[in-house]
């Protein structure tokens, strides 16, 4: 099984996110771990795409809200590419590869809508498999630090998502 795991941050929480997964995957196969801006567009290659991005305006980021969060909560990261350009860009696949999604939100308050859940409508409609139920995890506040037990959580998800994918 090969693996790559996209994503996209802005205060480096949902960076801290992806490397937990990524070391959860890798106790099982080999994985990519890679930000939106450099990652490929051509996944046929993998059998398990993870991707990942905070939850901004109740969806995935925009140039729009990622120019706000750095104007206006001193976001530190200029992200060119986020994961809703990177998915624009993302060939279709005509036989099932894997994908999953996770977001990292605010924890309070708890507010609706969710990058997950956006990235995952975006990957069924490009053909990827994702019957895999999508994940959240909490930060406190825009700029962190994640709530704790988040980093051990992601990263017991990252073997669990080894795990199902290798049985599938």
């Amino acid at each position: 099984m090969r693996a790559i795991v996209v994503y996209e941050s802005l205060w480096g929480n949902t960076e801290q996110v992806a490397r937990a997964i990524a070391d959860g995957l890798e106790a099982i196969a080999p994985v990519e771990l890679v930000s939106a801006d450099a990652a490929p567009t051509q996944l046929e290659a993998y059998d398990l795409v993870v991707v990942g991005g905070p939850t901004h305006a109740f969806s995935m980021s925009r140039p729009s809200t990622r120019e706000t969060a750095v104007q206006t909560q001193n976001a530190p990261r200029v992200v060119e590419r986020g994961i809703r350009e990177w998915l624009d860009d993302v060939t279709a696949v005509f036989h099932p590869i894997t994908a999953v999604t996770f977001d990292t939100k605010v924890e309070s308050p708890r507010l609706p809508g969710s990058a997950a859940k956006a990235a995952r409508h975006d990957l069924r409609a490009r053909g990827f498999d994702v019957s895999i139920s999508s994940e959240t995890f909490r930060v406190h506040g825009y700029e962190g630090p994640l709530v704790d037990g988040e980093l051990a959580r992601a990263e017991q998800w990252g073997r669990t998502l080894a795990s199902t994918v290798v049985a599938h």
